[in-house]
This record gives structure tokens, sequence and C-alpha cells, in this order.
């Protein structure tokens, strides 16, 4: 850690006036855990860490080896806008974990997104991501999801959330996000705001302030927000779409472009792609984490379904952008299928790998579908060899179970810990007896 930074840290503190300080870090499921410290033990924590209590975090420690301690990254210093006074402000740092000896702990999703990212180094590249993260505001009224307004995409006049957008976005800001728009999306009640593309580790720390900043500010409005990837039947899901790029190290040019190709993608840039389409179904646990993840990918709501990739296809599960003359950095693929219920480290280090993968492999990149893949039949699809994601948690496992890659990926630890959760998920769901079970059996049997 720069000793630099530290110190800047330090000073920033007594100009912002900060008094309080949240130190944050993520479970496996990617949810925020925070422990507070008082101003005057950030300098000891900087350098020593902060001590917690691992074994109460989901996916960490056993209760017999709990000690665990934190240690705050000072490159993620901000004051949270929302929370504190004037004359008493309230800043966040993000941690890495750590076990007692000082080993990084190798269930820390961190790390596990570090770890990859490394690996990338070695081979000469920077992985770039930019996720696209939709959600949903609902108002605080009874059970049932009831949208906050009955607006469409790109909607401004029946858009009963705007104020609350400009809100977020002027906090996000204040937070070291850049964002770039923030609109109205598709369903009533479903909003978007997206924010500038950096390396993989960064983007992944601001998607976890991005989520838990949305959420406090929509409760300081009276409505509720969530990133659920489909709480209401029968309208859009919410996606995380994720534009990813490489970039070589030793120049920072793009590593994705060759002008020479149709769309202007390299060899790499190809590979990278096609391990991505190779490895999908093991990696689709990471990417789409939840029960209700599955309830979004089925055909009719724009959520990728079927193993390919196009251009203007928005059917695909890859798309590539097309190229504009003069930006030759922006060349990219957008993975259609994640959700913004992924745990972003996690999500992010696994589709690094597949798609390092297919480099090293030099894998093959099929021909690219430009038709609506919806509209195919089996026979079609088997014809062009197009494969289908996971279309249950309980599949997605299984294919988890069965990939060397996702267990390399994430680690023995977590790769456990993220087979156990997503057991005990399905198992409590199939228990469950739903309403549209009541509706649709109990009057006829």
């Amino acid at each position: 850690m720069s000793e630099n930074l530290k110190k800047k840290v330090l000073e920033q503190v007594k100009r912002d006036k900060v008094r309080l300080v949240a130190l944050q870090f993520v479970d496996i499921n990617g949810i925020v855990k925070s422990v507070t410290i008082p101003i005057h033990q950030l300098e000891s924590s900087l350098n020593q860490g902060s001590w917690f209590d691992g074994s109460s975090i989901e996916g960490f420690t056993r209760i017999y080896e709990s000690d665990m301690f934190l240690m705050p990254d000072p490159a993620t210093y901000a004051v949270v806008p929302w929370l504190g006074t004037d004359e008493e402000k309230v800043a966040r740092l993000i941690c890495d974990v750590h076990r007692p000896n000082g080993d990084p702990f190798p269930g820390d999703p961190r790390y596990v997104l570090k770890r990859a990212m490394r690996e990338a180094e070695k081979e000469g590249f920077v992985f770039n991501t930019g996720p696209e993260l939709e959600f949903f505001l609902f108002k605080q009224e009874g059970i049932k999801p009831l949208p906050q307004d009955r607006a469409g995409y790109f909607d401004l006049i029946t858009d009963d959330a705007y104020h609350i957008r400009h809100k977020m976005v002027t906090s996000l800001e204040k937070l070291g996000l850049t964002v770039e728009a923030s609109h109205h999306e598709v369903a009533p009640g479903q909003h978007e705001i997206d924010f500038e593309y950096a390396d993989a580790l960064t983007t992944a720390d601001r998607t976890v302030t991005f989520r838990y900043a949305l959420k406090s500010i929509a409760q300081d409005h009276g409505v509720y927000c969530t990133f659920m990837p489909k709480p209401i039947t029968g309208v859009n899901g919410s996606g995380m779409h994720v534009h990813q790029s490489l970039f070589h190290k030793k120049n920072g040019k793009s590593a994705f472009f060759d002008k020479k190709h149709d769309y202007k993608l390299s060899k790499a840039a190809m590979q990278f792609i096609a391990g991505q389409l190779k490895h999908i179904r093991g990696i689709c646990i990471f990417l789409s984490p939840c029960v209700n993840s599955y309830k979004r990918l089925v055909p009719g709501y724009e959520a990728p379904v079927y193993i390919c990739w196009g251009q203007v296809n928005r059917s695909a599960l890859i798309r590539i952008p097309r190229y504009t003359p003069g930006r030759e950095q922006a060349t990219r693929c957008e993975l259609r299928s994640p959700d913004p219920s992924c745990n972003p480290y996690l999500a992010f280090a696994a589709m690094l790998r597949a798609g390092l993968d297919g480099i090293r492999r030099k894998l093959k990149l099929p021909a690219p579908v430009e038709e609506n893949v919806y509209d195919f039949d089996d026979k079609k699809l088997e014809e062009m060899s197009i494969g289908m994601l996971p279309q249950t948690l309980n599949e997605a496992l299984r294919e988890m179970l069965k990939s060397d890659l996702a267990r390399d990926t994430i680690g023995e630890h977590a790769f456990k810990e993220i087979a156990r959760s997503a057991r005990a998920q399905w198992n409590d769901f199939r228990h469950q007896v739903t309403p549209w079970e009541i509706e649709t059996y109990l009057p006829i049997y």
C-alpha cells in the first residue's frame, strides 16, 4: 500500500471534517457489510487493519477460526453525502479481508478478482468493464411490488422519479463515480443509470457502491429500490449488461481492435469471446446467482437465452457495439446475461478467466448470428449448434460443479460456499407452495 496515498487520506479526512469511517467489504453473495470506526482509529486501521468476527459473515470462516482483519484500500476513500452533518461527516473505505497471519483471505471476493487481474497482467493485458445496471423503484405499500410510476422507455412527462434519479446521480458523483447517462427504462418503475468504465476492480468497487447508494437514497425519498432480476411477472426484468475490453499493458492500446475485420475485432477479441461462449454455462451461476435470475432469462423480454453472438442482434448473448471511426479504443463486446443481483467481483473474475482461456487455447469463434434467435425452432438451433443458458439455478449449479475453470477461478473455499449457498436457496425454493400453484391447481384438483 502506498504510504503517500495513506498520508493523503489522513490529510483529506481533516479537510472533510470526517468523524466516522465505515470500513466496507462484501460477503460471498456480494452484500455490503460494514464496520464503523471513529476517526482517531483510522491511522491504525490503515497501517495494521481492523479486526472483526468472520464467522458471522456468509461464506467466510467457521466459528472456531473467526478472527480476521480488514485492510482499507485508501484509493477507495469517499465521503458519504447522505450521512452525517456538515461538521461531522461520515466517510467510507472499501477493504480487503485478511487472515490473522496477514495472508489475503482466499474467500474474499475482492481478492478473487485481484488474482484474476494479476493473471491477465502477466499475459500483458488490462481488463476493463462497464456495467449497465437496471433497477426498480417501488412504493413502500404492503408486500406486493407497486411501481413508483407508469412511465416507459425514455419517458419524461410521466417519469415521477426524475427528481429521485437526479439526487442519485449527484450523490454518485460525490462518491467518485462519473455518471454518463440516466433514464427511465422499459417497464413502469424501472430505471437505469450508467457510469464510466474502468479497470474491473475499480468497476466492481463502484458497482457495490452504486447499489448501496441507490438503495439508501431511495429510502430517504420514501420508495424502495431493488436490483432483483425479475420482480414482476409479465414485464421486463433488470439486467446488468457488461461491456468488456482488453488493453495492452505496455502501450495502453486496445487489444480488441483490428481495422481489417468486418466488426473491427482482433484475433484476441474473437478468441476472448469464443472462450466466454464455451464456458458460459459453467460460470452462469456467478452472473445470475439467484432463483429469481432465471425468471428473467426467458424468451420475449430482451434477456438472452441462447449462446451466440452478433452485432445488431440484441437476442444474442454477446453483442458487438458498432465501430465509430476515431474511437478504436472503444472496441468492446457486451455480455448481456448478467443481472444486478450478482457479486461483481466474482462475475468479472469469471468473465475474464473464461476469455483468457479462449485466447490461450486460440479457440475459434463461430459465425455471428444476426437473426432473431427467439424465432428459431429446435431444428434450426441444432443445425446452427446454438446452445441455451441454464434454465434454473439448480441447472446452473450442476454446470458450475462440472467446470474446472469455475473452480479454479474463485478457489476451493469460495467454490464450496457458492455451491452450499445455491443448494440451500434452491431447496428452500422448491419446497415453497407458490400463489401460482394455489390459483392454478386448487380449484381443479
